[in-house]
């Protein structure tokens, strides 16, 4: 059986594709989201003085740094639900369950990222914030925060390029991400290399636009500094 153009190009410009592609990236963006939010609470619990808050952000890692993504993908849309009737309900669906389930499982892996780029800015500036009047929550989101997001930007893109691979997991319970699309076209026609190809156009096209996006990005906040000490 040899490649067929013609099935290719049909599936390349099939919007059935292009609505799997969109749904990777908007679950890859709110597990992302979802990372970054509590990924920056472990990081700060573990520059915190408490114990208790030093144990209970390590343990966090430890444990869903342990967890595979998949089968803490299968407890949020299987186990979950038994255990919390409020999920047994329409709106808990399998594109929330599979950011819930990549966000809590990246979140381990964002804190080190976010907490390198906050201890990579200087004490000073924190410091000089607070001889200017500021208090000290002012000083951690007007000072600190811009600073360290110049430094978080290039590994937080490539987790977020990592996220949209990985919603290919989101599969098995039945998410209709752009894998399971190609997918259930393979298991309809038995048409492998077709249906795979444009997978991976797609794949390549919403990676490129990410990595755009991010250099435009470093790029802006890189101008943003600079800018900030000739003003100096």
């Amino acid at each position: 059986m040899s490649f067929d153009p013609s099935i290719f190009w049909e599936q390349l410009i099939s919007p059935v594709y292009l609505q799997g592609a969109v749904v990777a990236v908007l679950v890859a963006l709110g597990s992302l989201v979802l990372a970054v939010a509590i990924g920056l609470a472990i990081a700060l619990m573990k520059s915190s003085k408490s114990r208790v808050a030093l144990a209970s952000a390590n343990t966090y890692l430890w444990f869903f740094r342990a967890l595979p993504s998949m089968l803490l993908l299968l407890i949020c849309w299987n186990a979950l639900p038994q255990l919390i009737p409020a999920l047994r309900s329409d709106w808990y669906n399998p594109f929330i369950a599979a950011i819930l389930a990549l966000g809590i499982s990246e979140a381990a892996y964002v804190a080190e990222m976010l907490r390198s780029a906050l201890m990579s800015v200087d004490d000073g500036q924190r410091l000089a914030a607070r001889a200017l009047g500021m208090t000290p929550v002012q000083a951690f989101f007007k000072v600190i925060v811009p600073q360290a997001t110049r430094i978080a930007l290039p590994p937080l893109g490539n987790e977020l390029v990592a996220l949209v691979k990985l919603t290919a997991i989101a599969s098995v319970i039945s998410l209709q991400e752009l894998l399971r699309v190609a997918t259930i076209g393979v298991q309809a026609t038995y048409r492998y290399a077709e249906y795979y190809a444009v997978a991976i156009i797609y794949y390549l096209v919403v990676v490129s636009l990410i990595m755009i996006l991010q250099s435009v990005l470093e790029k802006r906040f890189r101008w943003t500094s600079k800018k900030g000490r000739i003003a100096r």
